[in-house]
């Protein structure tokens, strides 16, 4: 009698896109930032407008940190590609500020302790590390892409500031006509990064990073802000 050939080895699974890796692993994270005692209490309508504006000065020193690195990363083979000018806030978040507290926005501006801890490790990752601002990148933008529309219609039905006007222009990308296109176009960027498993890896646990360090805000502004009565 003939011998059987032997049975081939199964093939291996298809490993997961990296853009799916990096959203399961660090879900945890991000749903203890959405889930902060400040957010839910801005997101509920019980807080003032002055700790939306104080929000709002925190976030233009994390993005300052990420943008002022956008002309220096253009050329890079893996921070490049995410450099997009429509995703740009920087200016947006000025004339927000501008409308919140006045020409004088700025004077007597300092971050919080957690915000300049935030906005310290992004530019640590701009200057030496490119992945790692792939992982800020991705925390803020996609981020502003999604519940940040939840944000900005909260802010316009509680302190009535003009749809899509000053104020929320933050949550206002003209540039992107379909954001769910964009985002799909984004994840495909992640998939297609030019690293190696092992920096992968880093990459998830910059993200991971990224959400503790934007907790700390979120704890640090609840700290300032109690439920208003």
């Amino acid at each position: 009698m003939e011998a059987s050939s032997p049975t081939p080895p199964a093939s291996p699974a298809p490993s997961a896109p990296f853009s799916t890796v990096i959203r399961t692993a660090s879900h945890e994270q991000h749903t203890e930032a959405e889930n902060s005692s400040f957010m839910s209490d801005l997101l509920g309508g019980r807080l003032g407008v002055r700790a939306y504006r104080r929000y709002t000065e925190q976030l233009w020193f994390v993005y300052r940190a990420l943008e002022e690195a956008s002309a220096p990363l253009a050329a890079d083979p893996v921070a490049g590609p995410f450099i997009r000018p429509e995703l740009a806030r920087t200016a947006a978040l000025e004339r927000d500020l501008a409308h919140l507290g006045g020409p004088s926005w700025r004077t007597g501006l300092e971050p919080l302790a957690a915000t300049a801890a935030y906005a310290g490790r992004v530019t640590a990752c701009t200057r030496d590390w490119p992945a790692g601002f792939v992982a800020h990148h991705y925390t803020r933008y996609l981020g502003d892409l999604s519940g940040g529309q939840i944000i900005r219609g909260t802010a316009e039905k509680t302190w009535g500031f003009a749809r899509k006007g000053d104020g929320v222009r933050f949550y206002v990308f003209e540039g992107i006509a379909n954001p769910a296109a964009f985002k799909r176009e984004y994840r495909g960027l992640l998939d297609a990064l030019p690293v190696d498993e092992l920096e992968k890896q880093r990459v998830v646990d910059e993200c991971k990073r990224a959400f503790r360090l934007n907790s700390a805000v979120f704890r640090e502004l609840g700290e300032q802000f109690p439920l208003s009565a």
